[in-house]
């Protein structure tokens, strides 16, 4: 049950304190949405939600929340929390992504590297899906957003990126599969691709981070009628 009296619709946004995560949150936000700003340090979520809170144009609010994704116990009690509070979530985005890796070579890159990379880029994405789908289920138009990468299509993948392309080719195949599961409650599951943007990760010479955010906010905004289980960029289906 929704505690606080407000219909907006309630969005959970994962690694929002900076680069895509924190537009699509302020995006999110002007559209009207309460939005759950989520970062692993609570100063950086706290900071983030102040800074963007002066943004003109909000109709929304914009709400700092502590979430580590590789945490699993941390991750149920923000879902314990949002349930007491709002008694559903209407939009899941699993933007959270750490180790764009260029410079490593599957032939002898570190296993250790590629294991902590999986446990927030799938893992993490995973056991946050679990966790919310229940709250999810409740909302009249339930989303999630997989924030993923061209790395990981099979399609086009070749030497490079090891760590994270494997990583974003397995968070492709969950949103695959979460989208066949939730098909009968009217979840909308799909990955985006945001393209090459200019964040930290990205670094210099990429789009900016509104055009990253369009794609994911395509997907969290997607009609009743919209597609479920596939991988896009720009609105645009994409090669798996």
């Amino acid at each position: 049950m929704d505690t606080t009296g407000t219909s907006a619709p309630i969005s959970l946004v994962t690694g929002a304190n900076r680069g895509i995560g924190r537009e699509t949150a302020r995006r999110l936000a002007e559209l009207g949405h309460t939005v759950l700003l989520c970062a692993r340090a609570p100063q950086a979520a706290e900071d983030a939600a102040a800074d963007l809170s002066r943004s003109r144009g909000l109709r929304g609010t914009l709400l700092p929340r502590t979430l580590d994704v590789t945490d699993a116990a941390g991750v149920l009690e923000l879902a314990r929390s949002v349930d007491a509070e709002y008694g559903r979530l209407d939009v899941l985005i699993n933007n959270a992504a750490i180790n764009y890796d260029p410079g490593r070579r599957a032939v002898d890159v570190d296993l250790d590297e590629v294991r902590r990379t999986m446990e927030t880029n799938l893992y993490g994405a995973w056991q946050v899906a679990q966790a919310f789908v229940p709250l999810l289920r409740r909302s009249a138009h339930p989303r999630i957003v997989n924030v993923s990468s061209e790395s990981g299509s099979l399609a086009s993948m070749g030497g490079g990126t090891p760590a994270y392309g494997v990583s974003k080719a397995a968070l492709n195949a969950l949103t695959r599969t979460l989208a066949g599961e939730l098909r009968s409650d009217g979840v909308l599951v799909n990955a985006v691709c945001p393209g090459w943007i200019a964040t930290d990760m990205g670094g210099a010479g990429g789009a900016p981070v509104s055009t990253g955010a369009d794609s994911v906010l395509w997907a969290a905004t997607l009609p009743d009628t919209g597609p479920t289980g596939g991988f896009f960029r720009h609105g645009r289906p994409i090669p798996w």
